[in-house]
């Protein structure tokens, strides 16, 4: 038996980031780009206009004020998207829109509020310095610049830069493909009527979710049945993808032989159980090469085993470098009992109440209550050496959702 962060260790050391493909930006969102993205020139490309008002000298506007307007005379006017025609000189202004060329003569923008349009002619009530709401070329990206480095998560405005830059085709790391395997012969698939001694197969649903929620793409096998055979044959099916990933049949019981046909030729098991609750009888190993994880059969095992171990790696595979959850302090609200040896994952709610975290249990912690995990947002991390915490007591708090990012009112209001 090894310790947690041995184990995880291990892992991330022996998975690698997968190779490129390219694909549409449209397709890139949440993707690690597999390139640096250059500018092929400013942007923007000619000084514009930030508002829409009149291109005019600042010279001309500096005595400008409510009871002393200036009057400028308006040669031209200048839509988006239109090259400037004419010069502009003292006494004179073009109209001119947001996103326009500056015309040539003009170093400032003085805003529509800010006047009042009479025919050719046009009133200014307040002074505009030079420069004043205008956007500068290559005021946001130089030309020849690396805007986006290799290894970048891209999210909305990373895709909007590319647009921008007239990217259309870009490399990102692949995403990992991962077999999802669950194993028992209690087992009956979701659209099964279940028989007294039979359990619908929830780990499998679980855990290709889990693999889609981290970015990676899951394919079912299936159930295999206690038979060394039929966990072959799904092992033989699973090649197909990049990770396999089972659930049960890892333990020590006459019929768990997971551990059996990893250790067959062509196959290598690392490692088997870990110093953790829930979540001790997990094996990590390879089948012909491909990167297996057996995780425990009971419901909360396999999840949380899957959240300390398989997603970090699936996320390396796709080139992450964030690879973790987010961990905060939290003050502890009751109390919780623990045997040493044994890292716990407790599972917990935490809210933010008062300007502060709060947490509670989510009740019984039994590896079967899947309940547990259907409350919890959080995980509470208890080092293998505590034997209890208590009520005030500060502990680390593991974050597995986005629901603290989120609130049903805009708190900046």
């Amino acid at each position: 038996m090894i310790r947690v962060a041995e184990a995880l260790s291990h892992i991330l050391g022996d998975v690698q980031p997968l190779g490129l493909e390219k694909v549409h930006i449209l397709n890139a969102l949440g993707r690690v780009i597999g390139e640096d993205i250059h500018a092929s020139r400013d942007i923007p490309p000619k000084d514009n206009s930030a508002m829409d008002g009149y291109a005019i000298r600042a010279v001309d506007s500096m005595e400008a004020g409510p009871t002393n307007p200036v009057r400028l005379r308006i040669i031209e006017d200048i839509p988006a998207g239109s090259v400037p025609r004419k010069t502009i000189g003292p006494g004179e202004a073009a109209r001119i829109m947001t996103g326009a060329p500056l015309p040539v003569g003009a170093d400032a923008i003085v805003r529509m509020e800010d006047t009042t349009r009479d025919g050719e002619w046009v009133t200014i009530s307040a002074p505009s310095r030079a420069g004043h709401d205008i956007r500068m070329a290559g005021e946001d990206v130089k030309g020849g610049d690396v805007v986006i480095p290799k290894g970048e998560l891209l999210r909305p405005a990373e895709i909007g830069m590319m647009a921008t830059l007239g990217r259309s085709f870009i490399y990102v790391h692949q995403r990992p493909v991962v077999a999802v395997i669950s194993t028992g012969d209690e087992l009956v698939d979701i659209d099964e009527e279940p028989s007294p001694w039979k359990i619908i197969n929830s780990n499998g649903y679980s855990n290709m979710s889990q693999v889609a929620d981290c970015g990676a793409i899951p394919i079912y096998i299936g159930i295999a049945r206690d038979k060394k055979e039929d966990l072959a044959e799904k092992f033989n099916a699973a090649l197909r993808a990049d990770v396999i990933v089972s659930s049960g049949g890892v333990s020590l019981g006459d019929y768990d032989f997971v551990k059996d046909v990893i250790q067959e030729p062509g196959n290598r098991m690392h490692f088997w159980q870990v110093a953790m609750r829930p979540g001790k009888p997990l094996v990590y190993g390879r089948v012909h090469g491909k990167p297996f994880f057996g995780l425990p059969g009971n419901p909360v095992s396999s999840m949380v085993s899957f959240e300390q171990f398989v997603r970090p790696a699936l996320l390396k595979m796709m080139g992450h470098v964030n690879l973790y959850r987010q961990t905060i302090r939290v003050i502890l609200g009751e109390d919780i009992a623990k045997t040493p040896g044994l890292t716990h994952f407790v599972r917990a709610c935490v809210d933010w109440h008062d300007g502060r975290y709060r947490i509670v249990t989510t009740g019984d912690q039994g590896s079967g209550i899947l309940k547990s995990m259907v409350k919890a947002n959080g995980l509470i991390v208890l080092p293998e050496d505590a034997t209890a915490v208590r009520k005030g007591d500060e502990v680390t708090v593991q974050l597995i959702d986005h629901s603290l990012c989120m609130t049903s009112e805009p708190q900046y209001l």
